[in-house]
């Protein structure tokens, strides 16, 4: 089954209604991190503004932020925290261009100035779907994206690290070239350092999962190890490690970011501790992605959907879908995503193990 990039219709903005409604209207912000009464809050989905007379797309979307018109006429996402003395903010609560702003979430249907329907490639599924055909479909688009230069993003939780079979399919897709970025937190990275070191996760054999005495500890004295060596990459080479995600992700030289939480444990260098901060590096990665996959991780998933827009843009102007898997064994965790107001999201609902093998195995990386 040959991969069909889905085709994108815009707006016709030579329709009379277009034509007739006013130019985005502007409010100077009066305080640092504070944006005016009435700012146009935006959506995932592509949005259009009139300015001067002319429709400009957003090239860059996250969800609930402003938009800042640059002195040189250029259109910005901008979080509220960011605003400035002297921004000029887009006004406007209509969607459908009242304002001057549409929000067009249909722009890859079959037939998207009539019908109703959200932008969704899939309905949301329950542990009773065959999920044959989404694979077929994910592996096919996995070929395309790295036959075509597309960035694919995997956002993972610490359940990959706890069987040894789940390792080595990642490592394999990593030194294959079908992950470009990985997201986690501090349990991703840790457990799998373990894993590779003491061949246990969180104390439990990642081979025979059998509870290894005294294992309740390894975690702890991997995470201090890193610290100790002052980098994951750095304790790679000091303990010698050759096997696992993160050995894969250092040695392959591909961009992760591990965002901190409340529990965590260290944690280690990397672990991005404030949270904002980390909004800004993972959005720094969604943006450059053109397929995203979310597996076994609801709190990462949902903060990834909220970071994410629907669609990208290329250099020339070209608009395409930013594809969305949300992966989990509940269907609570994926359903969550959905409710959230996210993406129009495939959903798979199956255990980590489970998932990255046949997906391995479609692509030809393991037999």
């Amino acid at each position: 089954m040959a991969f069909s990039m889905p085709a994108y219709v815009a707006p016709d903005f030579d329709k009379p209604y277009y034509q007739r409604v006013p130019d985005v209207q502007w409010a100077v912000c009066d305080m640092d991190g504070v944006a005016p009464a009435g700012f146009h809050s935006t959506s995932m989905h592509p949005e259009y503004y009139k300015v001067d007379g002319k429709w400009l797309l957003l090239r860059d979307i996250m969800m609930d932020d402003a938009v800042r018109l640059t002195a040189k006429g250029h259109l910005e996402v901008v979080p509220p925290r960011d605003l400035r003395v002297g921004d000029r903010v887009a006004l406007g609560r209509s969607e459908h261009g009242d304002d001057g702003i549409v929000v067009w979430s249909r722009g890859f249907e079959t037939d998207a100035e009539s019908s109703g329907d959200q932008f969704a490639f899939r309905q949301g599924r329950s542990r009773e779907t065959s999920y044959s055909r989404d694979y077929d479909r994910l592996v096919e688009l996995l070929k395309y994206e790295k036959a075509t230069g597309g960035n694919v993003l995997w956002v993972m939780g610490p359940a990959f690290t706890f069987d040894a079979g789940a390792r080595r399919s990642m490592q394999a897709m990593i030194e294959a070239g079908y992950v470009d970025g990985v997201m986690g937190g501090n349990a991703l990275a840790t457990h799998d350092l373990e894993g590779a070191v003491l061949h246990t996760a969180l104390g439990q054999d990642i081979y025979t999962q059998e509870s290894i005495a005294g294992g309740h500890y390894h975690h702890i004295d991997i995470i201090n190890e890193v610290r100790r060596s002052g980098s994951i990459k750095q304790f790679v080479e000091d303990h010698n490690v050759r096997d696992g995600i993160m050995y894969a992700l250092v040695k392959h030289d591909v961009p992760f970011v591990l965002a901190g939480s409340i529990r965590d444990d260290g944690p280690l260098p990397e672990v991005i501790g404030d949270a904002y901060d980390a909004q800004d590096e993972m959005y720094a990665l969604i943006r450059k992605a053109t397929t995203i996959i979310c597996m076994a991780t609801m709190l990462h998933s949902i903060a990834t959907g909220n970071l994410a827009a629907s669609y990208c843009v290329d250099g020339e102007g070209n608009v395409r879908p930013k594809f969305f898997y949300a992966v989990d064994a509940t269907e609570f965790a994926v359903n969550k995503l959905r409710d959230r107001g996210s993406l129009s999201a495939t959903t798979i609902v199956t255990n980590a193990r489970d998932f990255i093998g046949n997906v391995a195995r479609g692509v030809g990386v393991e037999r």
